[in-house]
């Protein structure tokens, strides 16, 4: 009897972790490849906080180099997450970005895909 109870048991534990699986792999499968990297969800989720923020107030915020931050806001930018405008402070070149309206939709999927994922997770 307490063998059968076990192999439940397991078999119960298989069935949760396949349950927890199949829910990671649909959560993962609707993330956003363009949001999901490290660098971008900072920079969209600083802009989601932020009215607009400066490439160097950007660049401090995540602690990462011009290089670093020009790539990834141009793929967040090609993406329609965000826009930017250039002009001039004095006679500094000053570029500030915005969160779209598409940006922040984006985010709100993937901050709903996460906590489906993780309310999967705690299922478990």
């Amino acid at each position: 009897m307490a063998v059968n109870n076990l192999a439940k048991k397991k078999d119960g534990n298989a069935s949760q972790s396949l349950q927890i699986e199949k829910a990671a792999e649909t959560v993962s499968g609707q993330l956003d490849k363009v949001i999901h990297e490290r660098m971008r969800l900072g920079i969209i989720s600083a802009l989601a906080a932020n009215e607009k923020l400066s490439f160097t107030d950007l660049k401090n915020l995540l602690n990462t180099t011009d290089g670093n931050i020009s790539v990834h806001a141009r793929k967040l930018e090609e993406a329609g997450y965000l826009s930017f405008e250039k002009s001039f402070k004095g006679r500094m070149p000053l570029t500030e970005y915005k969160i779209t309206t598409d940006g922040k939709k984006a985010l709100e999927r993937y901050l709903s895909h996460m906590e489906a994922l993780i309310k999967a997770m705690k299922k478990g």
